[in-house]
């Protein structure tokens, strides 16, 4: 055994130990959390002196959009979902909740394998819609409800399970994707657990419902180190990042679709609109025509603050036309990034021998770096913006962003030439088949250099 293997083992022997300490941290969390998204509810909107020094909406703002997501996003294909099993305050309450609960059996309908596209979609588009990245009611809104849905869920169903995780999380699709990119995973040693037979052992409860004996990667493990040890054949241990998603992941057509429409598409269009000139020139027309007919009220900006961005005291409320286009905006954008590489995948997958019903989702899978980097783009845009307004010099950010990028594109390029590789394709036959991949990911790729540099 290496020195990096028995550290590795060790460390994973050590998470099991002390699970009391790990939840007395996600208690910790759980704390600041919650200070975070109630606290600046009933402080008045910052000015344009806030800073984060000196406003506590403003710091919340930069904690969560600023560092919490992007670097949480990022945690992922660099430990895992460590970030579920160690500090996550959502798990951390439905498990809690879960304990002390009713115990229901999950229903067909939570177990159902659309939900984790669908939450990630509509927290997304609702998010824009009401401005999450700006204010602390849209913030209560969108974060505090999904944590009151997370309480819910546990107490209404399972055991000491984390039913919400596993099933209904708005990223819980997200992260299970990135996380398959983990160089560390728990690997179970079938001889070594049938050497046990039927002797007694105690159960490891596993949070996230994940058949323990059966379990092959990361993307599902919370890494919380429950089950190190257990029958002498759990054990953490090192791997290779692309060894996941070259060897075992075979995905499906909904982690397919949350790739290529999801993370490629729709997040691409939630981020780029409220810098589009093309939304603003669609905006024109719109209202041009509208007023030509007299036909007023989609111009109105009296929604309510929970349907649309409305806060008159700052001159920040949206129309019903704003609301609509947005919504436009975004479903377009996943239409043509999505279906340009749903369209690229479709034709590779024809272009290289050893076809089956999941062929086309396995070649997805080596899209994951690049949708990833997508997200991380958007999300960290938030960062750069927050730290021009604490002056903070970001004269290197498009440089950093479009080294980051090209190095996401061409690890996702580097796994699809293997996925191909793996189905016994000549080097020939796998060159063909990357030149639709290849103008697939075009589309994708021109967005943010739009959103970076055009724009």
């Amino acid at each position: 055994m290496t020195a990096l293997s028995h550290a590795t083992f060790a460390f994973g022997d050590f998470l099991r130990r002390h699970q009391r300490a790990l939840r007395r941290l996600q208690w910790g969390v759980v704390l600041v959390y919650v200070a975070l998204i109630v606290v600046p509810v009933f402080l008045p909107l910052p000015d344009e002196h806030a800073r984060v020094f000196n406003h506590l909406t403003v710091a919340a703002q930069f904690a969560f959009w600023g560092i919490w997501w992007p670097f949480v996003l990022v945690s992922m294909p660099l430990l895992g979902r460590a970030w579920c099993g160690w500090l996550c305050p959502e798990g951390m309450l439905t498990e809690w909740a879960s304990e002390r609960g009713r115990g229901r059996p999950i229903p067909r309908w939570v177990r159902w394998g659309g939900w984790p596209l669908v939450a990630f979609a509509l927290t997304t588009i609702y998010g824009q819609l009401v401005s999450v990245y700006q204010y602390p009611l849209a913030v209560l809104l969108v974060l505090g409800g999904s944590t009151a849905g997370a309480i819910a869920v546990g107490f209404w169903y399972g055991r000491s399970k984390r039913v919400w995780c596993r099933y209904l999380c708005p990223v819980n699709g997200v992260f299970t994707v990135l996380a398959k990119l983990a160089p560390w995973r728990y690997r179970v040693d079938e001889q070594q657990w049938r050497r046990h037979g039927n002797a007694r052992v105690i159960p490891v409860n596993c949070a996230p419902l994940l058949p323990l004996r059966h379990m092959q990667g990361a993307g599902d493990c919370h890494m919380c180190g429950r089950c190190s040890g257990h029958r002498d054949a759990i054990a953490l241990v090192a791997r290779s990042p692309e060894q996941e998603i070259v060897e075992v992941a075979a995905g499906d057509h909904w982690q397919t679709a949350l790739i290529v429409f999801g993370m490629m598409g729709l997040a691409v269009g939630a981020f780029l609109w409220s810098a589009s000139p093309w939304f603003v020139t669609a905006k024109q027309w719109i209202a041009t025509w509208l007023i030509e007919r007299d036909i007023y009220w989609p111009l109105n900006d009296n929604a309510p603050w929970w349907l649309l961005t409305h806060y008159p005291e700052v001159a920040d409320s949206f129309s019903w036309l704003d609301g609509a286009l947005i919504v436009g905006f975004i479903a377009a954008s996943a239409a043509a990034i999505g279906g340009a590489l749903l369209a690229a995948l479709w034709l590779a997958d024809r272009l290289l021998p050893g076809r089956d019903a999941l062929s086309l989702h396995r070649l997805a899978q080596g899209l994951i770096p690049a949708a990833g980097c997508g997200v991380f783009l958007g999300l960290s845009a938030t960062t750069i913006t927050l730290l021009k307004h604490e002056a903070v010099p970001v004269g290197w950010a498009n440089d950093a962003r479009f080294a980051l990028l090209a190095l996401a594109l061409a690890w996702s390029l580097r796994l699809l030439w293997r996925i191909a590789g793996q189905r016994g394709a000549s080097m020939a036959r796998r060159g063909v088949a990357m030149l639709p991949l290849l103008a697939g990911l075009a589309p994708f790729a021109a967005a943010w250099w739009l959103l970076f540099v055009a724009w």
